[in-house]
């Protein structure tokens, strides 16, 4: 088994350039981000992803940052070989996704319960066995109109969006590394929207 401290980080997306910059792709986007901060560099692995090594202080945990080269609606393989090559157990692994059901500038974590009819998480689950696996669930926000949700999760941020973006990422990154550092419940305290008065 794989150290306590080492977590398996996987951002979902589609490959290729024509999806690289998509609302689909923004767990993608926050290995980038984790990428660029620690200096880290993703290289192919046989498992069927990018992956690189970080830690998030010196002695301090080892996150696995990985982008499957696979797509959405399968990212199960290549994430269910990762864990098992890294012998990295389902309760170390933090999924990071869009989500449709929470605001642009706001993300949510969980652990275990339902996938929202997301199908990435729904094929991580059913090769893992479980749905125990923390995530990251990063906004997106819901199509305008009468815009099917599936045509809306392919296409590029809008320009709004765009200039918000980079604050965006950064937070999830950050929630990313308060979940290796800590608890889920101090994560949520810190992440998570006020609720309303």
């Amino acid at each position: 088994m794989a150290s306590q401290d080492t977590w398996l980080v996987v951002g979902l997306g589609n490959p290729g350039s024509d999806y690289a910059r998509t609302r689909h792709n923004i767990g993608q986007m926050v290995i980038d981000e984790l990428a660029g901060r620690f200096g880290t560099g993703l290289s192919a692995h046989k498992a069927g992803a990018a992956v690189g090594t970080a830690h998030v202080r010196p002695g301090g945990p080892k996150l696995l940052l990985a982008k499957p080269a696979s797509y959405m609606n399968v990212s199960g393989r290549p994430v269910g070989a990762l864990a098992r090559f890294f012998s990295v157990d389902p309760a170390h692994l933090i999924v990071i996704h869009d989500e449709l059901d929470i605001p642009f500038d706001a993300l949510k974590l969980k652990v275990g319960g339902s996938e929202g009819g997301h199908n990435g998480l729904k094929s991580i689950s059913q090769v893992l066995g479980t749905k125990d696996y923390q995530r990251v669930r990063v906004g997106i926000g819901r199509p305008p109109g009468r815009q099917p949700a599936a045509d809306y999760v392919l296409k590029p941020f809008s320009a709004a969006e765009r200039e918000l973006l980079p604050l965006h990422l950064d937070r999830a990154a950050d929630a990313v590394e308060a979940l290796a550092e800590g608890t889920l419940e101090h994560a949520q305290q810190r992440f998570h929207p006020a609720p309303a008065r």
